[in-house]
């Protein structure tokens, strides 16, 4: 049996993954995108093959994996190029997360957190209601991202604007987490979402403690 897929998505530094950790802590299974799409070209895949096929033995690393900062280069700037990787890349993502969500209701599990950080963006978000959208406050979010990477509050908001911004990202959701907060209020926060989706899905919200 499926369980129900429900969305977890967020700009960067968000707070995403730390959410989808206190869910994980809470006994939800979380699937990660980012993961599958790393898994779906892993070394020795049709993933991979086919896109050696499409863009060239140029997109290998040393050891026989995909060089992602090759293939973004040759993307990043080409529509047509970035249209052909997702003919390639979208079907083997769905094959791979119903595969994965499969096995996982197999093992009991009735509801699962989809971690997806473009799903707003590439049209996603009616397949994976109810969907929540992790928020920060804007100056948060800056300062955090150029603690994690590094970078300067430049880049960091350069890259932001990059971005769909975050309330076109909330607006889209069924549920909006902020995580402007400390730790302790934002595990209340995620408690109370996760006792509203396990409402929304049909699912006895004792089961995960909320």
């Amino acid at each position: 049996m499926l369980p129900r897929l429900f969305g977890l998505t967020g700009g960067i530094a968000a707070g995403k993954s730390t959410v989808a950790s206190f869910l994980r802590n809470r006994g939800v299974a979380v699937l990660d995108a980012d993961q599958i799409a790393r898994e779906v070209v892993a070394p020795g895949s049709e993933g991979l093959r086919r896109v050696v096929e499409s863009f060239g033995r140029n997109v290998l690393a040393c050891d026989g994996s995909l060089d992602r900062k090759a293939l973004a280069a040759i993307v990043f700037n080409d529509p047509s190029a970035r249209r052909h990787l997702e003919v390639i890349m979208h079907p083997l993502i769905r094959q791979r997360t119903a595969d994965l969500a499969l096995d996982l209701g197999q093992q009991g599990h009735a509801i699962v957190a989809y971690e997806a950080a473009l799903l707003v963006e590439t049209g996603q978000a009616d397949a994976f209601r109810p969907l929540v959208a992790v928020v920060v406050d804007d100056q948060e979010q800056v300062a955090r991202l150029m603690k994690r990477d590094g970078i300067t509050r430049e880049q960091a908001q350069a890259r932001l604007a990059a971005q769909m911004p975050q309330h076109e990202k909330a607006a889209a959701a069924d549920y909006v987490i902020d995580t402007t907060c400390s730790r302790d209020e934002l595990q209340r926060k995620t408690d109370e979402v996760l006792a509203l989706v396990c409402k929304a899905c049909g699912v006895d919200r004792a089961r995960f403690g909320v």
